[in-house]
């Protein structure tokens, strides 16, 4: 994943997503290329072709916050888009924060604060875990234990959402809205690839899942980005049943690249019954390993 091949790709994803009516632009009869050609991109930005040209063939480098925005603003950018073209502007100069190496937070190296697992531990009314950006799990109270017990059961998952949801037959039964899980992971671990593209762990991940998935690959080659930090999901446990849950996901301030994800049921919902018993088959299987159903 170097950084000009990505810089590329998303500039010409994007330019390619935008017709010339969204753009106010004259569609004409005679055009080769999806979206927007690259001298119209150009004067929407009010910058050279020339320049442009540069700036899509992957050079970022010391291009100042004004060009960025105005490059957003031609090419329509969302909110997470933005974010994802600074950061790869910024990983391109190599100076900021952002793109220093950071702690790479795997399983094996790092552990949760006891006083994180208090925290984890003190949250009951739903499943709450911490992930990095890779999706790997790294710390969960009970119910979330419980919760992705379709996860943590087959190894080949490492304990890793990604995996699961590609590689793991049981993720179609999980997600009952399977491709939006799949755009989801997908867009978490193309934004963690534009602030942290120096992360070999998130390399090696998307190699092997661009490997062994078709549908992983497809996505990939989108270059979509998106921010995940609250709405609502539909699963199937295959324990309790369906559920309907909201998250949210909190950025840890004290753990950078780290996110505190809670799930919640609206009150006196089914949704919420099945969370409770759901506690209760987990108090039970920790209590007796074997036991296998609420009802145990």
């Amino acid at each position: 994943m170097d950084n000009r091949e990505e810089v590329r790709e998303f500039l010409t994803s994007r330019r390619a997503k935008i017709t010339p009516n969204q753009a106010g632009l004259p569609s004409g009869t005679r055009r080769r290329v999806p979206g927007l050609r690259r001298s119209e991109v150009a004067a929407l930005a009010d910058m050279s072709v020339e320049y442009y040209a540069k700036l899509e063939r992957g050079n970022l480098t010391g291009v100042s916050p004004a060009v960025l925005e105005a490059l957003a603003r031609a090419l329509r950018l969302d909110d997470a888009e933005r974010a994802h073209l600074l950061h790869l502007a910024q990983a391109a100069d190599g100076t900021d924060a952002l793109t220093r190496p950071r702690r790479r937070h795997t399983k094996d190296q790092w552990r949760p604060h006891r006083s994180l697992q208090w925290t984890l531990d003190a949250i009951t009314a739903g499943p709450a875990f911490v992930r990095n950006g890779r999706m790997d799990i790294l710390a969960a109270n009970a119910l979330a234990r419980a919760f992705y017990t379709d996860v943590y059961a087959a190894p080949h998952n490492q304990a890793n959402l990604a995996r699961f949801n590609f590689l793991d037959p049981a993720s179609r039964r999980f997600y009952p809205d399977w491709d939006q899980a799949a755009d989801v992971a997908v867009a978490i671990l193309r934004t963690e690839a534009g602030r942290n593209p120096h992360d070999k762990d998130l390399h090696d991940l998307v190699g092997e899942l661009s490997t062994r998935s078709d549908d992983f690959r497809t996505r990939w080659g989108a270059h979509n980005v998106r921010h995940h930090g609250t709405g609502t999901k539909r699963f199937h446990h295959q324990t309790v049943g369906d559920l309907t849950l909201a998250y949210e996901g909190l950025e840890m301030a004290a753990e950078p690249g780290l996110t505190l994800t809670i799930y919640t049921a609206e009150p006196c919902s089914p949704s919420e019954e099945g969370l409770r018993l759901l506690a209760t088959w987990a108090a039970t299987r920790e209590a007796d390993p074997a036991e296998t159903s609420p009802a145990g």
